[in-house]
């Protein structure tokens, strides 16, 4: 039962004023974004606009920290079907904003659904997950489930056309990891990155010729089945030079793909068997490896060219230097690091910077809100900034950690993921390390949808740990 002491001597005030401090900066940046010499406040400025947004913000926290903490677990799903139909509804009624129909349009107001449903899917999935005794790997139904959980609001986030909001969801990979998720998990989503990438440097003929080649010789030295690799090696030959003969006499194309496929396929079934007769297991799981890879690969190469839209190929392909347009998807990025560049050590002060003043640097107050700390605050306004991020991600794993019940601890790690996802992201999209993905800066970027539900999410938590001897 929650103590009867009094609600403000137990809440985190470090979290508090890290969240205040941020907030205030941001909504300085904004105004400084838009500022004009002469000119005098003006209520139909977006920094006007922000303030009322901050406003509604602390209602928002004083409310939150009136409702008992029970409720938020006992609710959690209905708030998760909640916001789901509403990414549902984005789809028929929203509006298409920068290429993405992910907002709800009334009159002057419009929402992000899809922004509120990163804290519904925190609180889903810290309420399915809190149960006694719960494993992610003695029971596949909980790993399935969650996952599901996971992934339900990604497919109709990607159906909005909205890519960058879908890969924040990767992040409660980290979350399962924490609780007891194996890393093999981990380790394949970070081997489909970089082999995403990869992708477009290999040629992959080259590659996978040699994968199977080496497989092949890996396997006889292994083995010393040098008969049994000889015998698949002539079946595989002949395999091949039936594609040829049905290419020179049908003068049909057999794409290198499919060949490499079935070749790959065809050894890994051999050394499987293989693996059973004579407990071979290490060629079998190499030749896993090589038949994951060609998977993945061939799989990366169809999410660019068939699910991505044009937009963020084109983003994508001037990130990793295939093609320069600094007056076209390129400008953005390339002004922005002209921006922070110039605030040298120290900065060029606030309100006096000149590349955010004159709008060369467009969604300055939004996703490139950085590049404004950049040049008027300078690498110490910058690394201020980093540190705050850094400090609040930390301390709220840190009070995850202490939490007794199952569902803050799961809830805190999701809030310290997405936040570390949002700043790392963004920052590094501002300096050219990552493709303009379009995520927002949390409590720094214009916009109330953003704000609201980063302060909800954060301050849930901050909720949530006033009480550490209950279970929900």
């Amino acid at each position: 039962m929650e103590r009867k002491t009094n609600i403000l001597q137990r809440i985190d005030w470090i979290i508090v004023l890290i969240y205040l401090i941020l907030v205030i900066y941001g909504w300085m940046n904004i105004y400084s974004s838009a500022y004009k010499p002469d000119a005098q406040f003006d209520f139909t400025q977006r920094y006007a606009k922000q303030l009322l947004w901050i406003i509604v913000a602390i209602i928002i926290i004083v409310t939150i920290f009136f409702v008992d903490n029970h409720v938020f677990s006992t609710l959690s799903y209905l708030i998760y079907g909640f916001f789901i139909l509403m990414l549902v509804a984005v789809l028929i009624f929203g509006s298409v904003i920068n290429d993405s129909r992910s907002w709800i349009v009334v009159g002057d107001f419009r929402i992000q659904p899809s922004e509120f449903a990163k804290f519904a899917t925190a609180l889903a999935l810290a309420k399915f997950m809190n149960k006694e005794n719960f494993s992610l790997t003695k029971d596949l139904k909980n790993l399935i489930i969650s996952g599901v959980i996971i992934l339900i609001p990604v497919f109709f986030i990607l159906l909005q056309g909205d890519v960058g909001s879908a890969l924040v969801y990767l992040v409660f990979l980290l979350v399962l990891y924490r609780e007891g998720l194996p890393f093999v998990f981990i380790f394949i989503v970070l081997s489909e990155v970089i082999l995403f990438i990869l992708s477009f440097f290999v040629n992959y003929d080259v590659l996978f010729s040699l994968l199977i080649i080496g497989s092949f010789i890996y396997y006889a030295v292994i083995t010393k089945d040098y008969r049994g690799t000889f015998l698949t090696i002539t079946a595989i030959l002949m395999l091949l030079i039936v594609f040829w003969a049905i290419e020179i006499f049908s003068f049909t194309y057999v794409e290198n793909n499919y060949i490499y496929a079935l070749v790959t396929l065809f050894f890994f079934i051999f050394s499987l068997i293989k693996a059973f007769k004579k407990r071979f297991y290490l060629p079998a799981f190499i030749s896993g490896i090589v038949l994951f890879l060609m998977l993945s690969m061939y799989s990366s190469d169809f999410v660019f060219n068939n699910i991505l839209q044009d937009h963020h190929r084109s983003r994508i392909n001037v990130f990793l230097g295939f093609e320069q347009d600094l007056k076209g998807i390129g400008y953005n990025v390339n002004q922005s690091k002209i921006a922070i560049g110039s605030g040298g050590f120290f900065g060029k002060g606030y309100l006096k910077g000149t590349q955010t003043k004159y709008d060369f640097v467009p969604e300055q107050d939004t996703d490139f809100i950085f590049c404004t700390v950049g040049e008027e605050m300078g690498f110490v306004g910058t690394a201020g900034v980093l540190i705050l991020f850094a400090f609040l991600v930390l301390r709220i794993m840190y009070l995850a950690e202490k939490q007794r019940s199952p569902f803050s601890r799961i809830y805190g790690y999701s809030v310290s993921a997405l936040l570390f996802f949002h700043f790392s992201i963004n920052v590094a999209m501002t300096i050219g390390l990552a493709p303009v993905i379009g995520i927002p800066l949390p409590f720094f970027s214009y916009g109330g949808s953003s704000l609201w539900s980063f302060t909800i999410l954060l301050f849930i938590f901050v909720k949530l740990n006033t009480v550490k001897d209950s279970t929900y």
